[in-house]
C-alpha cells in the first residue's frame, strides 16, 4: 500500500484533525506543518500531491504509538528508514494494544479469514523461517476492520 493510503485511512478511522496530526508527529520529535500534511494527504491525481517517505510514516506511527500507550523509559524509538506492510501492521497492533483475538476479529469482519499461525508469521523477524510477507490486501482488509470497529462505531 502506499503511504499516502495508509495516512488519509488512519485519520479517517481515528477522525484526526489537522492539529491532531501535527501533535501526533510533535509527540515522535518531527514538526509538520499544515500545508505538508494537507499535500500528502492530498490523492495521487492532484497536482500538489506530495509522496509521504517511509520515514515519515513511521515517524507518524511512532507519535500514534506515544499517544495511545503513553511515553516509554528509556529513548525515543527511531523511526525505520523502510517500512513494509509488516512494520505498519506491527506498529497500528501496537499503538492500539491489540492481542492476536482481537486483529482476527478485525480481519474477519473485514472478510479476511486466516489463522492464528499465519497472523504470527507476519510479525516475525524477516530471516525466521515461518516469516511471511504481510500482502496489501491483508492490511487493507485489517484497516477496513479497524474502520468498522473505531470510525462506524461513532457514526
Amino acid at each position: 500500500m502506499q503511504n499516502n493510503d495508509i495516512l488519509r485511512r488512519i485519520r479517517f478511522i481515528f477522525d484526526l484533525g489537522d492539529s491532531q496530526m501535527r501533535g501526533l508527529f510533535a509527540l515522535a520529535d518531527h514538526k509538520a506543518t499544515l500545508p505538508e500534511i494537507r499535500h500528502w494527504l492530498l490523492k495521487e491525481d492532484d497536482p500538489d500531491f506530495v509522496v509521504l517517505s517511509d520515514t515519515l510514516l513511521a515517524t507518524f506511527l511512532n507519535g500514534l504509538i506515544t499517544d495511545l500507550r503513553g511515553e516509554r523509559e528509556g529513548p525515543k524509538p527511531t523511526p525505520e528508514k523502510k517500512l513494509t506492510n509488516n512494520i505498519v501492521f506491527m506498529k497500528l497492533k501496537i499503538a492500539l494494544n491489540l492481542q492476536a483475538d482481537d486483529v482476527l476479529a478485525l480481519l474477519a469482519a473485514a472478510g479476511q479469514n486466516i489463522s492464528k499461525h499465519e497472523l504470527s508469521a507476519f510479525f516475525r523477524k524477516p530471516g525466521h523461517k515461518h516469516y511471511r510477507e504481510c500482502k496489501d490486501q491483508i492490511l487493507r482488509n485489517f484497516l477496513m476492520g479497524l474502520q468498522q470497529a473505531y470510525r462506524d462505531k461513532k457514526d
